[in-house]
């Protein structure tokens, strides 16, 4: 049930050992969430990124296609030997990944709506860079392959004419494609003996793929993070070494590029402080980005798209920022290997809103109403203490539930103009949360039933100290030496000589008190 009856509900995608589920809310009433879906055989799932469509791989080999509004299957793919399966944006196209074997092609391009095989292709792996094989823009108009020292552009429209024309690019090994609109691409070529690594930026159409309309080069870099923001106007690279030659970090070095298309811009992001860029990130509306960076405690600034610093956020155990997709919030925090640590700010306002934490989180999101933020804490990264929290965009927690294991917890992507203005969402979200608080006394009796539900999730107690084995042992030895009572329950034999010891100091007492 969203807040405006005109905008759609929130949906959260929850996936545990070998089945997953759907649920819909916040808000959710009687404190618990509705199950769209229960209980359906699962290795993996996924979204499409417009939200209409997610995709089930089952453990027998088939990729089931449903639609999120309905909850219902309308498509299944049987591919013997899956290894990896993904969506296109707008759930046009399904791509598959079976074992390689000789003489056969082992990626194919599957039409959702029909079931239809339009495409296939051979790959030896799959890496984060290179899958999905087939990268598409947003709006699915643009498709392009990274191939050997060269991009491949496909016709959506009719895949079965292969690529339609190529981008060489000497060396190169990844690209990223602007998505909104599709106008640019950006190729990233390692440093390679001698030669600085570069990035450069391409007109996508056959008629200007000769020259790059912008391009940086650097030494010291292996790999580059490559992030588009929304408008296709300026790029992000983070560009990264696996050797710190300052040898002031294990982990290697980074710095941060800012690249427009138009070359106004082509350069080292003014950062303050020496050190790693955790992570660099474009607000959804494009005209500004966010950066958290330097040794521990890190710092964390705004730019404009102009690259000028708008608003420090202060320095932390942070390496982590999610921006809100309706504007005016962003959480600023510190997940990993940090403890937790979450900031919420109204950055319009430039003002703190609260500090909280999310001690053990592996994943992290907004609502794409930006009423809500949801942690997870997530297999095979953590074993134990799994789990999802859904905090107010205030930084008040409002839902918690734990799992003996959970893989999984992403929300339903929806577009955020569906949703109306943010501050009157607020206000709705507010007015309820008033609604929710009874007067002390009037509330209405506990039935069975709450005082069963209760009684099954206990108030989870704070550990205690870690103690050795021999200090129990010890206290009751101390106690017995001296009379005195200990923390730990005494022994029977300890019991007895203490009352040994009280009438003794009785009779002694009595027998001074006579005389």
């Amino acid at each position: 049930m969203a807040l405006d009856a005109d905008s759609p509900s929130l949906q959260i995608l929850v996936r545990r050992p070998e089945e997953c589920s759907l649920w819909t809310g916040p808000p959710f009433p009687n404190g618990q969430p509705n199950v769209k879906l229960d209980k359906v055989n699962c290795l993996n799932a996924k979204f499409s990124d417009d939200g209409s469509l997610f995709m089930v791989v089952k453990s027998n080999s088939v990729v089931s296609i449903y639609d999120s509004k309905s909850a219902q299957e309308i498509r299944s793919f049987q591919v013997p030997n899956l290894v990896a399966a993904s969506l296109s944006p707008r759930g046009t196209f399904l791509q598959t990944f079976q074992k390689p074997a000789p003489q056969e092609k082992n990626v194919t391009l599957w039409k959702t709506e029909t079931g239809d095989s339009i495409y296939q292709l051979s790959q030896k792996s799959i890496t984060r860079v290179n899958w999905p094989a087939i990268q598409f823009s947003s709006d699915e108009a643009t498709a392009c392959r990274l191939a050997t020292n060269e991009l491949q552009f496909f016709d959506t429209g009719d895949f079965s004419k292969g690529f339609v024309y190529r981008l060489r690019v000497q060396g190169v090994a990844s690209a990223e494609l602007s998505s909104s609109p599709a106008s640019h691409v950006a190729a990233f070529v390692p440093e390679s003996k001698g030669v600085p690594a570069s990035v450069q930026i391409y007109a996508c159409g056959n008629a200007s793929q000769s020259q790059p309309v912008a391009r940086r080069s650097f030494f010291r870099c292996s790999t580059a993070q490559l992030k588009w923001n929304h408008g296709s106007t300026g790029l992000l690279a983070v560009a990264q070494s696996d050797v710190d030659k300052t040898n002031q970090s294990y982990y290697g070095e980074s710095k941060l590029y800012y690249i427009t298309t138009d070359g106004k811009f082509e350069g080292l992001v003014p950062l303050r402080k020496e050190g790693p860029v955790h992570e660099a990130q474009w607000s959804y509306s494009g005209l500004e980005f966010a950066v958290v960076y330097g040794f521990m405690p890190a710092k964390a600034t705004l730019f404009d798209k102009n690259c000028n610093p708008l608003l420090e956020l202060g320095t932390g155990p942070y390496n982590t920022i999610r921006w809100n997709p309706k504007g005016k919030f962003l959480c600023l925090a510190g997940f990993g290997n940090l403890p937790g640590d979450m900031v919420f700010w109204d950055y319009v306002e430039k003002k703190q809103l609260a500090a909280t934490k999310a001690e053990w989180s592996v994943t992290s999101e907004w609502s794409p109403d930006g009423c809500y933020f949801m942690t997870a804490t997530t297999a095979p990264r953590l074993q134990v203490d799994n789990g999802i929290k859904i905090f107010h965009y205030n930084g008040s927690l409002y839902f918690k539930k734990m799992f003996d294991k959970l893989y999984q917890a992403d929300w339903k992507p929806e577009s955020p103009s569906k949703f109306g203005d943010i501050t009157e969402l607020i206000k709705s979200l507010d007015s309820i949360k008033l609604e929710d608080k009874k007067p002390s006394g009037q509330g209405p009796k506990p039935t069975q039933a709450s005082i069963k539900a209760s009684s099954a999730n206990p108030i989870a107690q704070k550990p205690a100290a870690y103690r050795p084995p021999h200090a129990k042992t010890a206290a009751v030895i101390k106690a017995e030496l001296l009379g005195e009572s200990s923390a730990e329950t005494l022994s029977k034999n300890a019991l007895k000589n203490k009352k040994k010891r009280e009438k003794q100091k009785e009779k002694k007492a009595a027998a001074d008190a006579s005389s």
